[in-house]
């Protein structure tokens, strides 16, 4: 049977992806004892955000903190955030929680999940758990060969140079209606977890989020 815990994270809509004993060089606040990495992969987080939030004010990022709030404060544990400033290295606990490895697009890869999946949070517990190692299957970029989400933008924001954000935000803003409404075709060009790949809805959300947000920031 799964541990209580993550029968909880679960039942509140969010997967666990991985989790891990904190040493001193990891960074976590306030002595934590034990880190299980949370969010969304699959329907149930978004199904629960598109239900209860509020589109004139919720971003997915305010919904996450109450929600994830609520879920750390019921697990008797602090929820900190990808978004928090100064940020924390949410990539370098998904190495430590054995939740993934590093795609060529940058991006976290999960060998289930694929490109599909986003931590949202860091649940931090003042006491550890007794939970086996996650298992963590082979770096499945490795094995693949052509690898085709380097080739499938159509402006090529994507190479060993890095990611290339001014191209993709100008062909978002001009010619960019196939990502806008479909997702990124370099993420969906990925064949691993393709069972995990946003719908419509969930892709246009994102897609906008991020142009705005790039906007934004210019």
């Amino acid at each position: 049977m799964e541990h209580p815990v993550l029968m909880a994270i679960r039942r509140a809509g969010f997967t666990p992806f991985g989790w891990f004993h904190p040493q001193a060089e990891d960074r976590v606040p306030d002595g934590a004892k034990f880190v299980i990495l949370i969010g969304n992969a699959g329907p149930d987080m978004w199904r629960r955000f598109a239900r209860e939030r509020n589109p004139a004010r919720d971003t997915m990022d305010a919904w996450t903190e109450v929600a994830a709030g609520e879920l750390a404060r019921d697990l008797d544990a602090r929820a900190v955030f990808p978004f928090d400033k100064p940020p924390y290295p949410f990539l370098t606990w998904a190495r430590r929680a054995r939740a993934g490895y590093v795609s060529p697009l940058g991006l976290n890869i999960h060998p289930a999940y694929g490109l599909w999946h986003a931590f949202r949070a860091a649940l931090l517990f003042p006491v550890a758990f007794d939970m086996p190692q996650p298992t963590l299957g082979a770096h499945p970029c490795e094995s693949c060969m052509e690898k085709p989400c380097l080739s499938a933008c159509p402006v090529s924001a994507f190479s060993p140079a890095g990611y290339d954000v001014p191209a993709c935000v100008a062909h978002l803003e001009t010619a960019g209606k196939t990502c806008m409404e479909g997702g990124c075709l370099a993420r969906r060009a990925c064949p691993v977890g393709r069972a995990f790949t946003y719908g419509p809805a969930q892709a246009q959300f994102h897609m906008t989020a991020f142009l705005q947000a790039r906007l934004a920031a210019r």
